[in-house]
């Protein structure tokens, strides 16, 4: 007869292989959840962009692509930087509104000083917006959503009032025009500034350290802190970089259109900011995500809204379909989750 603990080694023994098993069913299945959280984009992406290209012979051409990338230029700025504040954990919806500011800034002093000034300043406006969003969630530890929804009333209430409600123009300041209208290979430099900067986002967030913690912020706050993570310096720097993201971007839009005005682009931009970021795959509970999910994401609405106006369809289904996209990638995240 085998004593209680003997009985005990054998019980334990006999469940090794069921226990086994079920490690490795829960590995591969984690690695099937994984694999359509990052991967599930492209598929819909190339389908999309297959489709359009025979749907219409406009489509797949240099003159149109580089249109979506010049139009979409300032949004994927700004998408690529938010996909490290979602991450962390967080979220901005003053982003739109911060763009806006940094436009008018840039567009205010353009007409009194020099560009390069012009864009210095319009950049440190966004710079600003983003230090007192991160200070304001993390030592006053106010709900990112509630301090950015705060921050974009009053961001939006001093644009206005630099601009006394008006439109800035600056058509007769071609030179400020330049940072965004000069081509270099045929390509105009929105798009290099854009193609740049999502580059050096994607290394912060997929190759430096601070990437790492940031996923780690964002993954388990309490664990970061203990493995000697700066849990609030950490929160905070995505705020920033997204701050200053906006201004860049709220720079290159007023470079490209020479005027700039309080309310461009303030609810409009953050929606298709968050849509992009959120289709793309990036999870609103942070700790998952990356760069590149962003790009697609926030290229597969702008193929969305391509083809609608190629194929002369009616622009409510357009956003319908959006609507119906973004349930979808939630409801893909929640669901992702719930089987890890």
């Amino acid at each position: 007869m085998p004593t209680a603990g003997e009985s005990n080694d054998i019980v334990s023994a006999s469940n090794q292989p069921a226990q086994r098993s079920a490690g490795l069913g829960g590995r591969l299945l984690t690695g099937k959840v994984d694999s359509v959280r990052r991967l599930g984009i492209l598929l819909p992406f190339l389908a999309l962009f297959i489709y359009l290209s025979f749907a219409s012979s406009a489509f797949a051409t240099k003159v149109n692509m580089l249109n979506i990338l010049d139009q979409q230029s300032a949004t994927l700025i700004i998408a690529a930087a938010g996909t490290l504040v979602l991450v962390s954990g967080g979220i901005d919806l003053s982003v739109g509104a911060t763009y806006a500011f940094a436009g008018v800034t840039a567009a205010h002093f353009a007409a009194q000083t020099s560009p390069a000034v012009a864009i210095l300043l319009g950049i440190g406006a966004g710079v600003l917006v983003g230090v007192a969003n991160g200070l304001i969630v993390t030592v006053l530890r106010i709900n990112s959503l509630i301090a950015t929804l705060a921050m974009a009333f009053i961001v939006g209430g001093v644009a206005t009032r630099v601009t006394s409600g008006n439109l800035l123009v600056l058509f007769d300041k071609p030179a400020f025009g330049k940072l965004a209208q000069t081509q270099f290979l045929t390509v105009k430099t929105s798009i290099w500034i854009m193609v740049l900067s999502v580059i050096v986002l994607a290394f912060v967030l997929g190759r430096s350290t601070a990437g790492r913690y940031i996923y780690a912020v964002g993954g388990n706050p309490r664990a970061a802190l203990l493995a000697g993570v700066p849990v609030k310096a950490i929160r905070v720097l995505p705020f920033v970089i997204s701050g200053a993201a906006a201004g860049l971007a709220g720079v290159i839009d007023t470079s490209r259109v020479l005027s700039a005005q309080a309310s461009t682009g303030d609810v409009s931009l953050t929606f298709a900011v968050l849509a992009g970021i959120v289709v793309g795959g990036t999870s609103i509970l942070g700790g998952e995500g990356a760069v590149w999910q962003t790009v697609v994401g926030v290229l597969f609405i702008a193929l969305i809204d391509n083809g609608y106006q190629l194929q002369h369809y009616n622009v409510l289904y357009e956003q319908i379909t959006l609507g119906v996209i973004l349930i979808a990638a939630v409801s893909l995240d929640s669901w992702s989750r719930s089987r890890e």
